[in-house]
């Protein structure tokens, strides 16, 4: 009989496995790919951004969801014993802007192999299976129903995933296996996921990218629940591209919430200094029509949504634009606003809000309260983080309290 199976060859089943086989236990890895790591090869655009250069304390304030529950998994394993970790295997890092930590090679790959070699040396054993389900058939005894047949063990680790890019094996599994064995799973949803957003309006500027430009998220409220620098994409159905994705998880209350956007285009002028631009872009073309004279200030697929929100006359001569205009079309570009119907699908995320809940697994070893022996890994959880390296920060961490926990 095997001590403990580890069910999911992502990040956190991975290192899982390694931590238990270390800690002396016969330990078995299945993975339903024929390579191991295909979401973690992806992630932060192939280059995969493992941690944050931060401490526990800054980590917990970037997981709106399971942050108190997460504290002692954190504090077991925090990011800088996660650099080292990697570092260790010969993975040499580095940090960039918010304190996100990549291989200095800028490739995923990288981490995947190194987390693999170190499985294999830890004395674990990987396989290739696809499992159909789990049976609890004693105190410390599961079967394990894989393609393969029947395989017994003493504890099963749940790292099966979310239900984003469900192309890469999270096809939410890990989430029937956990309610078969009794365990709720809430709601679940896409988190940093494009969004939906006035399709009508955004299909205009479909390709659009806009860069360096300041998105300010509300929820009905004056003040805004999230702002930040840097690129923006406007698609057929909405917002896209790394800013929307980091907005989106911000966003957790559609059924009781109206979110609206505002992008400030020209994050650098202030509203005097944006001014003074387009005084002198008006005294370039005065004797233009008004359609005509923004093609120095924008982009020439946002000019006419630009001048529809201003209300000014497209056809109207520029010499003959009011103070009173002037003032309209600066707050269109210093604060276009965009109504967020909801975010897209959760296949089309990068990680899925909601999980196992979090009220009946142990928090101190990932050890699940109502059946001995099973315990939760990585994003089949009920939390999950901002981005800059958090929610992979989450998945070493209770990789490590579980895969100790299920060797001893």
């Amino acid at each position: 009989m095997i001590d403990v199976i580890v069910i999911g060859g992502g990040a956190s089943g991975m290192l899982a496995a390694a931590v238990s086989a270390k800690s002396g236990a016969d330990t078995l890895l299945l993975e339903r790919n024929e390579r191991v790591g295909r979401k973690l090869i992806i992630t932060g655009k192939g280059r995969c951004n493992i941690t944050n250069d931060s401490d526990v304390n800054k980590v917990l304030e970037n997981i709106p969801n399971g942050g108190k529950f997460l504290y002692s998994a954190l504090t077991g394993f925090p990011p800088g014993e996660v650099m080292r970790f990697f570092e260790a295997l010969g993975v040499p890092l580095k940090t960039e802007r918010g304190g996100r930590v990549f291989p200095q090679s800028d490739k995923a790959v990288d981490i995947v192999d190194a987390l693999r070699r170190n499985v294999l040396q830890s004395g674990a054993t990987i396989k290739c299976r696809y499992v159909m389900g789990i049976r609890v058939c004693g105190e410390n005894l599961f079967e394990v129903i894989t393609s393969d047949g029947v395989m017994q063990c003493k504890s099963v680790i749940l790292a099966t995933g979310g239900m984003s890019y469900p192309a890469t094996g999270s096809t939410g599994d890990g989430y029937k296996f956990a309610e078969k064995l009794g365990h709720t799973v809430t709601k679940l949803r896409g988190s940093l996921v494009p969004l939906s957003a006035e399709p009508e309006l955004c299909s205009l500027m479909q390709g659009l990218a806009l860069k360096n430009v300041k998105l300010s998220v509300f929820d009905g409220g004056k003040k805004a629940i999230f702002t930040d620098f840097g690129e923006l994409l406007f698609t057929h159905f909405g917002l896209s591209g790394p800013l929307t994705l980091s907005a989106s998880a911000h966003m957790r209350e559609f059924d009781n919430k109206s979110y609206h956007v505002t992008i400030d285009l020209k994050p650098a002028l202030d509203e005097k200094k944006l001014d003074l631009r387009i005084l002198r872009d008006f005294e370039k073309y005065k004797s233009r029509d008004f359609s005509n004279a923004l093609g120095d200030l924008l982009h020439k697929s946002m000019i006419p949504i630009i001048i529809q929100k201003s209300g000014i006359p497209p056809d109207k001569k520029v010499h003959s634009i009011t103070r009173e205009e002037r003032i309209s079309l600066n707050n269109q570009i210093k604060s276009f606003a965009i109504c967020i119907d909801g975010p897209r699908p959760v296949d089309e995320a990068i990680i899925t809000s909601g999980g196992v809940s979090l009220k009946e697994i142990n928090p101190k070893t990932m050890e699940s309260k109502l059946v001995k022996g099973l315990y939760f890994v990585g994003e089949i959880l009920d939390a999950d983080a901002y981005t800059g390296g958090y929610n992979l920060q989450i998945a070493w961490s209770t990789a490590f309290a579980a895969g100790k926990a299920a060797a001893g």
